[in-house]
């Protein structure tokens, strides 16, 4: 289906993709922290809003 070639080139491609992705990530890693510090809290506040609807939806069904 594929060449040896392209084989090769795709996993040259992936590896080098992952490679810069870490390191790109490593370097925005404190402006992460400091631009998104309460992100955790707003997603647990999402995840309980999601469960209150379903409790919400089940409950009814009854």
């Amino acid at each position: 289906m594929f060449s040896s070639g392209q084989l090769i080139f795709a996993a040259v491609f992936f590896v080098a993709f992952v490679i810069l992705i870490y390191f790109m990530y490593g370097k925005d890693k404190l402006l992460h922290r400091k631009n998104y510090k309460g992100v955790k809290w707003i997603l647990l506040g999402f995840l309980a809003f999601f469960l209150l609807l379903l409790a919400i939806k089940f409950g009814l069904k009854q």
